[in-house]
């Protein structure tokens, strides 16, 4: 049997919450967090305040229902949140952040979660309080890359609200959806569940207050890049992208995206991975195996800066594998690298910041 969110909902409205007389989703108490894993089932039951007298049996009954009308195999969590403590709405998420910039590319493949795991650990080297949330809900490579893959955030009440406290490693904050699902089994989400999940790793996160918040997008532009820039107020995006001309084209898309004058989204600068190759034994050597400064002339011709070019390197691929970013490597010819990146970014977010006034959120009807 496969279940899906409108079977879920169907079996939660025949439950009748004796306080407004109406099914569960006709009272507005189911909320948009419904997650499906297989046969198990996770969502949270809105109540009008956590002293709720029907609370205890509507929980049981909600259980009951999709057990009666869906299969009595389904293991159903559920949760609660009350009215009385609201998740913000979007516009007034994370206020305790100063900086947000979208870490993005136009297609898989050129290294941007490698960019955006070391700019975040660069930054905080330099001394910056720096959050990292993996968006990408599909395919998260955030807790390998970090080495906390078997770590488990836990919850926390904080005025009022029940939150998740972020895992913290090397200095940086990070969440990932990857946290919560089956490494080993494809996540099979349509895209509302998608975008549902993500928002929870926005606003149901105690992010604290952070200097920089830098958000490790999926390639390309889809439901999640929208719901991004629908959600939260981006300062910037940095364009990741290999010197190749497919690459290139890709690119262009991803800047036109935050360009878009329904977004008009910030581009603080491109960053060239890959861009030549240097072996150990021939440090003086470059070899352009991917075309040469492709991406230093797309930055002359949509004028953007070109904030740095990321040689290959196998101890990149490497740290990121064991769970030990270049980018801690203070000493190294990658470690240093880096850390211009992230001086670069602090200097053009600095000056975007003098220049121009905040970034608003995206009002785009779906």
């Amino acid at each position: 049997m496969t279940l899906y969110p409108k079977l879920i909902t169907d079996a939660l409205n025949t439950v009748v919450y004796p306080g407004t007389k109406k099914g569960l989703v006709d009272s507005d108490m189911v909320a948009d967090n419904i997650r499906i894993d297989g046969m198990s089932v996770s969502f949270s039951l809105i109540f009008p305040r956590d002293t709720d007298p029907f609370l205890k049996s509507t929980l049981k009954a909600a259980e009951a229902a999709i057990h009666y009308y869906i299969d009595k195999g389904v293991d159903v969590t559920i949760t609660t949140e009350f009215k009385s403590t609201p998740r913000p709405k979007p516009g007034h998420m994370l206020t305790g952040v100063k900086n947000i910039i979208a870490v993005s590319s136009g297609k898989g493949g050129v290294g941007k979660s490698t960019v955006a795991v070391n700019l975040a650990i660069a930054l905080a080297r330099l001394g910056y309080k720096v959050g990292l949330l993996d968006t990408d809900i599909f395919g998260p490579s955030m807790p390998k890359m970090l080495g906390v893959e078997d770590e488990r955030p836990y919850g926390t009440e904080k005025d009022g609200r029940q939150l998740i406290v972020p895992i913290e490693k090397y200095g940086v904050k990070m969440m990932s959806i990857g946290f919560f699902v089956n490494p080993d089994r494809a996540t099979l989400w349509r895209g509302g569940m998608a975008t549902s999940a993500l928002k929870q790793l926005i606003a149901d996160v105690d992010w604290g207050d952070l200097d920089f918040f830098i958000l490790d997008t999926p390639p390309g532009t889809s439901d999640i890049h929208l719901t991004l820039l629908q959600t939260l107020a981006i300062t910037g995006a940095v364009i990741v992208s290999t010197p190749q001309q497919v690459a290139l084209a890709d690119a262009r898309k991803g800047i036109d995206m935050y360009r878009n004058d329904k977004v008009n989204v910030p581009i603080l600068g491109l960053v060239e991975n890959m861009a030549w190759f240097t072996p150990a034994e021939l440090p003086e050597n470059k070899y352009y195996i991917f075309g040469r400064d492709g991406v230093k002339r797309l930055a002359e011709e949509m004028g953007c800066p070109l904030l740095a070019q990321i040689p290959i390197v196998q101890g990149i691929c490497e740290g990121g594998d064991d769970g030990k970013p270049v980018a801690l490597q203070s000493d190294s010819i990658m470690g240093r690298a880096f850390l211009n990146l992230a001086q670069a970014v602090v200097t053009v977010t600095n000056r975007r910041n003098k220049d121009m006034g905040p970034t608003k959120i995206v009002q785009i009807k779906d």
